[in-house]
C-alpha cells in the first residue's frame, strides 16, 4: 500500500520552522508496513495544494496531509481541498457547537474567525471532535485521505490514535513485512565501507543505504516482503555477510551508541573505568555518564589541562613533562597509569593532544593526539593525527578513546 505525505505551510517552505511532522509520519507509516511513495512540502497556496493533492490521489493508495487547518487567514488547506475535489464546504454541526460553547476557553478571537474550523469539505469525517484538534478524513475515489494539524504534538496523537488504526483495516493483506537494521560503524571511511559491501553478492531485495554521522558511518539494511519466512531468512543471511566483511568496525546496531556499548562490556566483564582527560576537557566523562547505570562501572575522571594538575593529581613526573612535553606517548601512558592507581580502577583511559586551531607545530601539528590505556597487564599509548576543526577533533578523540576500551574488552573476553 503506497502512501504520500504532503506538508503545508509557508513557515515550512520559508525555513522558519523545521518540518518534523513529515519525518515522524514517514517513520511510523514505514514501520507499520506501508510504502512511502513521496513526501512534499508546499506553501499556503490553494492552487499548488490542490494540484499536489489531485496528483497524489492518482498515484497512491492513501494520502496524509498536515498543516493549514487553523482559523487564521493563511490556513488555506480546506479551501484548496474544496475547490480541487469539487466538494463544497459545509458546517460540521458537532464542531461548530463545540467552538461556540467553549469559545472563551479556546481563544479571545471573534466567533466568525473560529467558526472557520467547523467549515469542512463535503464528506469530511472529523477524527475526534471532543479533542479540539483539527483533523478529518475524506474518502475520494475510494481512497482514504487524512488531514491532520501541523502542530507536531497534535499531529502525532491523531496519527497514532486514528490514522494508523484506520489504515490497518483499509486493505486486506496490504502489509509489507519489514526487516531493518542500522549498523553503527567507527574508524572505517565510508568509501571503504562501500568497497567491502560491494564485494558481497547481496540480493536485489536487500536495500543498502550509507549515512555519514560524524565521526561514524551508519549503514542501513532494509528488506521488505509479503513472504515473511523468505524475507526473514534473507535478512539474517545479509546481516551475517555484512558483519563478516566489516568486522569489529561495527560496534553496535540501531539505537546503540559507543558509550552504551562500551559501558555494557564494562558491566558484563565487571570492570571499572576511570579517565584522565586533557584536550577533550571532560567530554569522555560526559559521554559515559549519559548512560543510565554508568555508576556501576565508571568511577570518575580528572580534567588535567595544565601541567601542574597532571603532576599533582595524576602523578605525572615533572621531568617527564619537561623532556617529552604534555602531548606525547610518555605523558599519555603516565596519565593513564596515574588515574588507574589513584582511583583503583581496572582500566585507566587518558587523552592528551592539540585540538587547535592554535598550538600546533611542525613536529606536533593540530590534531596530534595520544590515547593511553592502563590495565593490570600493562600500560600503552597510541598516536593519532585527526583532521577537522576543534570540536571535531575533540569528538573523534573521545569516541576513539571509548572504542579502544571496547576493543580491549572484546580481546580479553575472546568475543
Amino acid at each position: 500500500m503506497k502512501v504520500e505525505i504532503i506538508a503545508i505551510g509557508d513557515e515550512l517552505t520559508s525555513g522558519r520552522i523545521l518540518n518534523t511532522t513529515s519525518g515522524y509520519a514517514a517513520r511510523q507509516l514505514f514501520e507499520a508496513g506501508y510504502e512511502i511513495h513521496a513526501m512534499h512540502t508546499i506553501g499556503d497556496t490553494p492552487a499548488l495544494i490542490g494540484e499536489a493533492l489531485k496528483k497524489a490521489i492518482s498515484e497512491v493508495d492513501a494520502v496524509l496531509v498536515t498543516g493549514g487547518l487553523g482559523s487564521t487567514d493563511d490556513d488555506m488547506t480546506n479551501e484548496a481541498v474544496s475547490k480541487a475535489l469539487n466538494r463544497p464546504t459545509l458546517p460540521n454541526l458537532e464542531v461548530l457547537s463545540i467552538v461556540r460553547t467553549h469559545l472563551d476557553e479556546i481563544s479571545p478571537a471573534h466567533v466568525g474567525q473560529l467558526e472557520k474550523l467547523a467549515w469542512l469539505p463535503e464528506g469530511a469525517e472529523v477524527l475526534n471532535p471532543q479533542s479540539r484538534m483539527a483533523g478529518y478524513q475524506l474518502i475520494h475515489d475510494e481512497k482514504p485521505i487524512f488531514f491532520l494539524p501541523g502542530i507536531p504534538s497534535q499531529m502525532k496523537q491523531l496519527l497514532r490514535e486514528y490514522v494508523l488504526p484506520r489504515l490497518a483495516t483499509w486493505h486486506k493483506d496490504h502489509y509489507l513485512t519489514t526487516y531493518q537494521r542500522v549498523f553503527k560503524i567507527f574508524n572505517l571511511p565510508e568509501s571503504e565501507v562501500n568497497r567491502r559491501i560491494s564485494t558481497l553478492d547481496l540480493s536485489r531485495d536487500a536495500h543498502i543505504g550509507y549515512y555519514p554521522v560524524f565521526p561514524e558511518v551508519h549503514l542501513s539494511l532494509i528488506i521488505r516482503d509479503k513472504q515473511n519466512h523468505s524475507a526473514e531468512k534473507l535478512f539474517i543471511s545479509s546481516c551475517k555477510a555484512i558483519n563478516t566483511v566489516l568486522g569489529d568496525a561495527v560496534y553496535g546496531y540501531d539505537r546503540d551508541c559507543m558509550e552504551s556499548v562500551t559501558g555494557g562490556l564494562l558491566q558484563q566483564t565487571e570492570r571499572r573505568l576511570a579517565v584522565a582527560e586533557s584536550c577533550t576537557g571532560g567530554l569522555i566523562s560526559k559521554k559515559v555518564t549519559t548512560i543510565a547505570g554508568s555508576s556501576n562501572y565508571f568511577l570518575g575522571g580528572v580534567v588535567a589541562y595544565a601541567n601542574e594538575l597532571k603532576t599533582r593529581f595524576l602523578d605525572v613526573p615533572e621531568d617527564l613533562l619537561n623532556v617529552h612535553g604534555a602531548v606525547s606517548r610518555e605523558t599519555a601512558e603516565a596519565m593513564a597509569g596515574g588515574i588507574r592507581n589513584r582511583t583503583g580502577a581496572d582500566i585507566g583511559l587518558s587523552v592528551t593532544g592539540i585540538a587547535g586551531p592554535t598550538g600546533g607545530s611542525e613536529e606536533k601539528p593540530v590534531g596530534t593526539v595520544y590515547i593511553g590505556i592502563a590495565t593490570a597487564e600493562g600500560t600503552w599509548a597510541t598516536h593519532f593525527l585527526f583532521k577537522g576543526d576543534r570540536q571535531q577533533i575533540r569528538e573523534i578523540t573521545a569516541q576513539t578513546g571509548l572504542d579502544l576500551v571496547r576493543k580491549y574488552l572484546l580481546q580479553t573476553t575472546g568475543t
